[in-house]
């Protein structure tokens, strides 16, 4: 009996010290402080596991007094704890992977073409919500994206006036998608960023593809796609309030609540903001607001219904161009758009009335549908619309007096529709089909926005039987007003008045087969567009408008690629495309502000060809992408305007005979994880732009006039400009302490040229010097945050940040509009002859932020 007793005893002494005891805690996100349910917690070295509850909640038991646990969730980076002692051990902060993209898109998974939707792969870059939150500041999405290879942002004058070039291809040759929307312009491919200022408070990710890129909509992008995915269904009950401020007089307040997903399926979430600041450059000053409405319906597990509204409505003042000695003279914040003090409500700053203003509201609403079939079978579809409202006021003077604000008014009326249905028909083989519907409605004239110094304009149009005078002002600088009161009355408009109605609709496809270390795809997309011009102001008869012919463009686009797995961590992979691409409306008139007459140069499609190659590395504490590309863009249109008079006012503009452009380049990227809680990021993208042939140019007024025509430009061999064709750049960040981060980046630009403006004198001979190369630039930018935790449990969180960019101060060129060489004799700054209209980039800002999340 003693023996039992003392073997009892044994075995529970044992068990005691393979059992030390409970480890609790809880696992969140690190990005916004949001439980992680399902995270897995290991004990390092063991099979011993368990998962966190829908809380983020765990409870371990472990047969040691100390070791180290292992927690991991899909798309968040693994860390590990050690614990020394048994008991609670808090809140683990998990960061999200910014390669991992698994659980960004809740709703229109079948529309939104992210890269890892595919086997085989793409040159891509993506950022996910962390960064976009952290870095964005007081600036748009361009800015964000500038430390990706072969992307670079210039940032014009004013609040969004931004553009970004990717592969040296400008931004209206880019596909903008936001939650596979298309947003580029219907009719000239622009993209307006002073629309879209509170998309990124609002953004999960957004993914840029180089290229030929993943999308399976009838879109032939040159440069490549960049998607946007904003919030829509939160799994969970929060939000945030975050205020911000910044130099000169930048301040936005912006806050979020969601309902997450409720038990009766149901889901809201809206977002409201306001934003206003002087501008960087002198008198640019805006302001806007932000909004954003979610309602979300989930019934079962098989169907998900979305529906989204959002809008920014916003004014801003532009900046004039000058040339390089007025600058230099008058320092880079000089913007010669200002007059003195008049008697208006809208001066800036309690003095100049801005000789050019933006004014616009673009409200858009989508409502898609997930439907589940089966598990292999599914359907998204999204409906979408838009009505955009708004004027570029510009302010007439005479002998220094200002006169009234001219309104040049671009309204529309859009509308679409986007569906795919997705069939996995095998382990290997997987399809898509799906349509893409387009109907545009474009509206354009001229009108008074303010009376300033004077009671009436006089005009005069066949269309209103003559000579009449314009008595009404409209809207002011009010995009609300805009919005709600626009100008419908024919007979207080003048300058130009016209319409035009753009249909457009394709149907796409996509086929991948992957098997073992092996995959392969073919997309294709046919597509026909329709044009019809409405002519009002300079029509025959009075009262009665006249419209175009119609016009029809058939295009289609093919994209092919393979890719094989080397190994777990090597792959390589080549795709190849073709494109014919269908003439923008604005190419398609030889005077499209005031004639109905086409243009013959511009009826046919664009040709484009796309070839790509690329290797990556993928290890766990180092990946690396390398890619190679050759694009040729021929048999396009080119339009160019100029300010001859140097007063700020458009008064030429040039088109080309067809052209040709070939670009080619190299791309790396390089990814490095050291240590917990330290990354670093690199790229170089090495590129080679140049125009491929001559051309012949026709130059006109502003009224339509011929001034000249058949001028050659002597273009061939002569380097694209407007972005560097040589960036690289290193960002990293490490997390001193708990929550306590710095991060830094620095960018180098290098090979950039002058804007190529055809007609243009410096290209009237064959033995030209081409365009004129601008000094090379580098910038840093440094950031520091604070993520504080606070309420029970630590389950909310107060983060302050911190941005300086261009912290030393750089004083470089970002562009050049002409390309005037050097000859002796030439005023000259650091090369440049003093005569070029250039920009100066911004030198040192900064902005602060504080946000709840709840």
């Amino acid at each position: 009996m003693k023996k039992m007793y003392f073997v009892i005893a044994a075995f529970l002494l044992t068990a005691i010290g393979f059992s030390q005891g409970t480890i609790t805690g809880s696992v969140v996100d690190g990005d916004f402080g949001d439980p992680l349910p399902g995270a897995n917690i290991m004990v390092q070295g063991t099979t011993t596991g368990v998962a966190a509850d829908f809380d983020g909640n765990f409870t371990i038991e472990v047969s040691q007094s100390s070791g180290t646990l292992v927690i991991s969730y899909i798309g968040f980076i693994s860390k590990k704890v050690d614990f020394t002692t048994v008991g609670n051990i808090g809140a683990i902060s998990l960061n999200p992977d910014a390669q991992e993209l698994e659980g960004v898109v809740i709703v229109g998974s079948g529309i939104i073409d992210l890269a890892e939707d595919r086997q085989t792969p793409i040159a891509v870059s993506t950022i996910k919500a962390r960064e976009i939150r952290e870095k964005t500041g007081n600036w748009d999405l361009p800015e964000l994206l500038k430390s990706t290879p072969s992307v670079q942002n210039v940032k014009g004058g004013a609040f969004g006036d931004g553009q970004m070039f990717l592969r040296g291809f400008d931004q209206t040759n880019t596909a903008f998608l936001l939650n596979g929307q298309p947003i580029n312009g219907m009719e000239d491919g622009k993209m307006y960023w002073s629309n879209w200022s509170g998309v990124l408070d609002i953004a999960n990710a957004v993914q840029v593809q180089r290229g030929l890129g993943s999308s399976k909509l009838a879109i032939s992008s040159v440069g490549g796609t960049v998607n946007i995915v904003t919030k829509t269904l939160d799994k969970r009950e929060g939000g945030f309030f975050q205020s911000m401020i910044g130099n000169d007089n930048y301040i936005k307040t912006t806050g979020y609540y969601s309902t997450g997903i409720m038990e009766n399926g149901l889901s809201v979430a809206a977002m409201l903001g306001h934003w206003q600041g002087d501008g960087y450059v002198d008198n640019t000053g805006g302001q806007g607001q932000t909004y954003f409405l979610s309602f979300g319906y989930v019934p079962n597990e098989n169907n998900i219904f979305n529906f989204i509204l959002t809008g920014a409505p916003q004014w801003h003042a532009a900046a004039g161009s000058d040339n390089l000695r007025t600058f230099l003279d008058n320092g880079r914040k000089y913007n010669s758009w200002n007059t003195p003090d008049v008697n208006s409500p809208n001066t800036l700053n309690g003095g100049a009335y801005p000789g050019g203003r933006n004014i616009y509201h673009k409200p858009v609403a989508n409502l898609s549908w997930d439907l589940t079939f089966s598990d292999t079978a599914s359907l998204s579809t999204v409906l979408y619309g838009s009505i955009g409202r708004g004027s570029f006021s510009q302010l007439i003077t005479s002998s220094g007096e200002a006169l009234y604000a001219r309104g040049s008014n671009n309204n529309h009326n859009w509308g679409g529709l986007v569906t795919n249905f997705n069939k996995q028909i095998n382990e290997s083989l997987n399809f898509n089909i799906g349509a893409d519907v387009r109907l545009y409605n474009g509206i354009h004239f001229r009108d008074v926005r303010e009376f300033i110094g004077v009671n009436s304009v006089s005009a005069s149009s066949n269309y209103n039987g003559g000579a009449y005078e314009l008595t009404n002002a409209y809207g002011g600088i009010n995009p609300w007003n805009i919005t709600f009161n626009p100008n419908d009355d024919h007979s207080q408009r003048f300058g130009y008045d016209y319409e035009e109605k753009i249909n457009y609709a394709g149907v796409f496809g996509q086929l991948e087969y992957s098997k073992g270390a092996f995959s392969t795809f073919f997309q294709g997309s046919v597509s026909t567009q329709s044009h019809i011009r409405e002519e009002f102001l300079n029509a025959a008869n009075e009262g009665q408008s006249e419209e175009s012919e119609k016009v029809n463009n058939p295009g289609f686009n093919v994209k092919a690629g393979v890719a094989y797995n080397l190994s777990k961590q090597n792959s390589i992979f080549a795709n190849a495309g073709y494109y014919s691409r269908q003439p923008y409306h604005s190419d398609l008139y030889i005077d499209d502000r005031n004639s109905n007459e086409l243009n013959p140069l511009a009826t046919e499609n664009q040709k484009i060809t796309g070839l790509e190659g690329g290797y990556k590395f993928m290890g766990d504490i180092l990946s690396a992408n390398l890619n190679v590309y050759y694009t040729i863009w021929d048999n396009r249109i080119q339009y160019s305007s100029d300010d001859t008079n140097n007063d700020n006012i458009v008064d030429e503009f040039t088109q080309t005979s067809p052209l040709k452009q070939v670009h080619s380049g190299v791309e790396l990227e390089v990814f490095l994880r050291p240590a917990d809680g330290l990354n670093f990021q690199g790229f170089v993208s090495i590129g080679n732009w140049e125009y491929d042939g001559n051309v012949t140019t026709t130059t006109s007024d502003e009224n339509g006039n011929i001034l000249s025509t058949g001028d050659t430009s002597y273009i061939d061999g002569v380097k694209v400009g407007q972005a560097a064709q040589f960036t690289a750049g290193i960002s990293g960040d490490y997390e001193i302490l708990p929550r306590l981060k710095l991060d830094a980046n620095w960018n180098l630009y290098d090979n950039l040229y002058g804007s190529t403006l055809f007609g243009d004198s410096e290209f009237s001979t064959a033995n030209n010097r081409g365009a004129i190369k601008l000094p090379a630039f580098d910038t840093m930018d440094v950031g520091l945050s604070y993520r504080m935790l606070v309420g029970k449990e630590n389950n909310k969180s107060i983060q302050f940040r911190l941005n300086i960019n261009n912290v030393f101060d750089e004083v470089y060129l970002e562009s050049s509009s002409d390309n005037r060489h050097v000859e002796a004799g030439d005023d000259v700054w650091n090369g440049v002859n003093t005569d070029n209209r250039v920009r100066f980039g911004y030198g040192r800002t900064w902005n602060v932020s504080m946000r709840y999340n709840f």
